[in-house]
């Protein structure tokens, strides 16, 4: 049987996750990314999207990450998030309310400065993430 790696995910408010895992798949600004232990050492950035992984029991998990940092090291993978959150933690309602403003935001004015659309639609593809990984998983 294979080793197993330590999962670490912060963010800059509290620790999401810190448990061994048997591999961890992430979000990587380039690509999804697999780990396993043993892996090369690397260091990538993050988009928003759901980190899985199975624990050392064989359950998988699942949390929510939007942006930050990923190390991989041959026995752990380190996440520093600027925002994270486990599946159960999500909420649901306010992530819902979270879409539906910025949608309103983007279809609103047009004349939006760049930062104002920029920030909305961020806020969109975060709300659509958390509002997937509730629901279909």
């Amino acid at each position: 049987m294979a080793e197993n790696i330590q999962l670490e995910v912060v963010t800059p408010e509290k620790t999401v996750a810190s448990e061994e895992a048997q591999i961890v798949a992430s979000p990587g600004t380039l690509g999804e990314f697999g780990v396993l232990s043993g892996h090369t050492p690397f260091m990538t950035t993050l988009k928003t999207g759901v980190i899985r992984y199975t624990d050392a029991q064989g359950t998988e998990r699942y949390v929510f990450v939007s942006g930050g940092f990923a190390e991989a090291l041959p026995d752990k993978v380190t996440v520093l998030a600027e925002s994270a959150e486990r599946r159960l933690d999500i909420d649901i309602e306010r992530a819902k309310a979270s879409r539906e403003r910025a949608e309103k935001r983007l279809a609103e004015d047009r004349s939006l400065e760049d930062i104002d659309f920029t920030r909305a639609r961020g806020a969109l593809e975060r709300a659509i993430v958390r509002i997937s990984l509730v629901e279909t998983r």
